[in-house]
């Protein structure tokens, strides 16, 4: 059997409040292999969340998120259940690695700053959201303004002359809805108009962090130096109507939103719905052994508990606080293990999962199950060059055979490996696919073994190949 993967999607939008832990667990599937274990932790998690919404108030305040610990290698889908997650459920969601923050007094950011970058997605959600339900509205203004450019109104008190010949001139208003009409139909699109166009942050913003390390302040010099040398003030330009639609579709609709109310939206969608992925957490794991680079780990741990176990931050957009995000950990732990972390930290995450390493089984359902399968990725970019990719069963078999056993020769890195292995299978068909339209491709056994046997066989070449 052949594989001609069909590039679309029948994936549907599903109300996250309704969906049973099976029914979350069945969604991750359509995307991960494997990790049920992992898929389960995360579902119970989000239903949770759902229930604890339907609680009293005063019994919803004592619910607090049971923290996730997930344990194993790289490539094997922690990420990315966490990510699918959010997704399915609409939270906001942030990636931060542990070994980015360090305590006060070392190079690092302030823990703190990710409660910050939370916000600022969760702000831009819903600005998103905003932008799309005053659409309409920005659309009408969008086409009046640009008539009003278009066919200018007559001034008050203008009447239509009678010319020489006994006939009237026509009137505005009929002369303005024919503009309308031929708007409407895109056939000004390449008219050239002039507007004002509001300037965009042209100016660098920089951060200024206070001497303690704790607090972190966004200063735009576009706000302090209003007005200096010209920042701030709209400037003139010419442009085609269907890039001048754009421009003053942008400028009006943030004329219809209401800042004031998306931030304080934002800002209760981090605190009830907030899920934060902290990776690495194992690099951050032990106890100091003296000087050098371990000095701060359990720093870094003393400081990531207050904004695990609740605390308040002070962002822009006001104060969040983060008693009911939900905390998603993940690590290797190869050399050290979850108790190496701190007490109160391991208390913080009460359900821990062990995530299975992946081999060659997984690595065929990989390419070929998922939505987004490396095998549909492949056929889809492809199509665009009017070439047809095809696979057998038996060359997925062989490309999940050769990634597994580079895993096991040299690093393992999971099912990121067979990213690797295609691009070097598929090396000769891309180059040549521009100049290949309308030609059949069908990848079999011989041609997988022709193009990767001779690396894997080479141990010292396939460490830097593949």
């Amino acid at each position: 059997m052949v594989f001609y993967m069909a590039t679309g999607t029948d994936e549907t939008r599903t109300d996250p409040a309704g969906l049973s832990p099976r029914e979350i667990v069945e969604h991750l599937d359509r995307h991960i292999i494997g990790q049920e274990r992992a898929k389960r932790a995360v579902a119970i998690a989000m239903r949770n969340r759902i229930r604890r919404q339907r609680l009293p108030r005063e019994i919803a305040e004592e619910v607090i998120p049971k923290n996730i610990l997930m344990i194993g290698p790289t490539g094997v889908g922690k990420t990315e259940i966490a990510r699918r997650l959010a997704r399915l459920a609409g939270s906001p969601f942030l990636k931060v690695e542990a070994s980015k923050f360090t305590e006060v007094g070392y190079v690092g950011r302030d823990v703190e700053s990710m409660i910050r970058d939370l916000t600022d997605v969760a702000v831009e959600m819903v600005r998103q959201e905003k932008r799309q339900q005053v659409k309409g509205k920005a659309e009408a203004l969008v086409e009046e303004r640009l008539l009003n450019i278009l066919a200018p109104p007559p001034p008050r008190g203008f009447a239509p002359q009678e010319s020489s010949e006994g006939d009237h001139q026509e009137p505005p208003s009929r002369l303005r809805e024919a503009m309308r009409q031929e708007l409407h139909a895109g056939r000004l699109d390449n008219r050239e108009v002039e507007i004002e166009v509001q300037p965009t942050g042209t100016l660098p913003a920089f951060q200024i962090f206070s001497g303690a390390g704790l607090e972190e302040l966004g200063v735009n010099l576009k706000d302090m130096m209003q007005g200096l040398f010209g920042a701030g003030r709209p400037a003139r330009r010419k442009m085609p109507v269907s890039d001048a639609r754009e421009h003053l579709m942008r400028e009006e609709q943030e004329r219809l939103l209401d800042q004031e109310a998306i931030a304080k939206d934002a800002v209760r969608r981090v605190e009830e719905g907030g899920i934060v992925f902290i990776d690495e957490l194992d690099k951050v794991a032990g106890r100091e052994r003296g000087a050098g680079p371990d000095v701060s780990r359990e720093g870094v741990q003393r400081d990531l508990l207050p904004i695990i176990e609740g605390t308040i931050v002070n962002s822009k957009y006001g104060m969040v606080r983060t008693d009911h995000i939900l905390f998603i950990a993940a690590g290797a732990f190869h050399v050290s293990k979850p108790s190496d972390l701190i007490p109160e930290l391991q208390g913080r995450f009460p359900i821990r999962v062990e995530l299975d390493s992946l081999g060659k089984e997984e690595f065929v359902r990989i390419l070929k199950e998922p939505r987004g399968s490396l095998v549909r990725q492949y056929t889809a970019l492809l199509g665009t060059e009017g070439v047809t990719l095809g696979f057998s069963d038996e060359a997925i078999e062989e490309i999940a055979q050769f990634a597994a056993l580079v895993n096991e020769r040299t690093e393992n890195i999971g099912a990121r490996r067979l990213h690797t292995v295609m691009e070097r299978l598929l090396d000769e068909i891309s180059f040549e696919a521009s100049e290949r339209r309308g030609e059949t491709y069908t990848v079999d056994r011989e041609m997988v073994k022709a193009a990767l046997a001779d690396l894997v066989e080479d141990h010292d070449l396939s460490r830097y190949v593949l």
